[in-house]
């Protein structure tokens, strides 16, 4: 899980990649929940902390701080 370090307004990639084409998705809210973001089509999607860390593939881009 070391290379699980993520944080809010990252971009990552997820194992499955959404209806509209892109693999890409934005990390817009953390929490218990954490809420992403579709960045081919803006469409976003809650999904629970633990279910997330399964599903993400990697990060393709830090959040500069």
């Amino acid at each position: 899980m070391a290379d699980k370090e993520f944080g809010l307004n990252d971009v990552v990639q997820m194992k499955k990649p959404h209806p509209c084409g892109e693999n890409r998705w934005k990390i817009i809210r953390m929490g218990m929940d954490i809420r992403i973001k579709c960045e081919g089509c803006d469409h976003s999607v809650m999904i629970p902390r633990k279910t997330f860390t399964k599903k993400m593939k990697k990060i393709l881009e830090k959040a500069e701080e």
